[in-house]
């Protein structure tokens, strides 16, 4: 049996600039609590709690007077909220991330409602929202956006000025294919459409890396959180050609997977450790 690693897979720069910054926090204060996990992969979070990182669900659970913001962000909002609780804070948004931010926020000041193309219960998404201002809006079906038009509503009865971004590791054919049925749809008069790509390019790399490699496997282990986005979209692109199965750790391999296939290839999410892709490939290698 014989086994290949996708050209580029595992944790990001983003990824890896929040673990560097909250390992010299903890260095420099001990113990200090993130808001949320700073990535959706247990291994990863269980390893900063054993250096005393460890995640609350919310600013009402905060113990201490240090929080870290995750590589997802927050809302201009929630950063106010923390300030007023006079919580120091350490700021890890992953710098792509906080580019998007900055464009929802130009969009809104500029008059246009904003539509998000992500998941609405995504960290990064709520604070996408929050940089607009309430003016925003966030689906993955553009249908559910032309139904409730009532949103994009302009002003004085203006036609509506309007601007799209994407969540920043959502794939960039869904991301067309989004903008497309929105036109298409549209039943309703648009006087301005600007149209921002916020797509991180590492995570499109991934994504590539991880279709080509899918081309000329039997089968395709993606290593990752199953609570995370770019993970699950590494899955859709790999599920499309051939068999895929989705781990978040070595024990999850099954024998059967393995019957009759002869190559198989790995990938994983931006916020898979290395440790874990090894694990993963040494089990592959036991049972094969």
């Amino acid at each position: 049996m014989e086994i290949e690693k996708a050209g580029e897979l595992g944790l990001c720069f983003g990824v890896k600039r929040a673990i560097e910054l909250l390992k010299q926090a903890a260095d420099k204060y001990g113990e200090l609590e993130t808001l949320g996990p700073v990535a959706h992969n247990q291994k990863l979070v269980q390893g900063l709690a054993k250096l005393g990182i460890k995640p609350v669900r919310g600013l009402d659970q905060v113990k201490g007077k240090i929080l870290a913001i995750t590589a997802h962000g927050v809302s201009p909002v929630t950063l106010a909220e923390i300030k007023a609780r006079r919580i120091s804070v350490i700021d890890t948004t992953c710098p792509i991330v906080r580019k998007a931010q900055g464009i929802a926020k130009e969009l809104a000041e500029s008059g246009l409602r904003v539509i998000i193309f992500g998941e609405t219960e995504h960290p990064e998404v709520r604070g996408l929202l929050g940089w607009a201002k309430g003016s925003g809006v966030a689906a993955l079906d553009a249908k559910q956006i032309v139904i409730d038009s009532s949103l994009l509503k302009a002003r004085h009865n203006n036609l509506p000025r309007l601007g799209i971004l994407s969540q920043t590791t959502q794939s960039y054919s869904a991301f067309g294919e989004f903008i497309a049925q929105f036109v298409a749809g549209s039943h309703f008069k648009i006087g301005e459409l600007r149209i921002v790509n916020t797509l991180c390019q590492v995570a499109q790399r991934c994504q590539a890396a991880t279709a080509r490699l899918a081309e000329k496997s039997q089968l395709m282990i993606v290593v990752g959180g199953h609570d995370s986005a770019n993970t699950r979209h590494l899955v859709e692109a790999s599920s499309q050609v051939v068999e895929t199965h989705l781990v978040e750790r070595a024990s999850e391999l099954n024998n059967f997977w393995l019957v009759g296939k002869r190559y198989i290839g790995i990938t994983a999410g931006t916020s898979t450790p290395e440790e874990v892709i090894e694990e993963v490939a040494i089990k592959l290698k036991s049972l094969g």
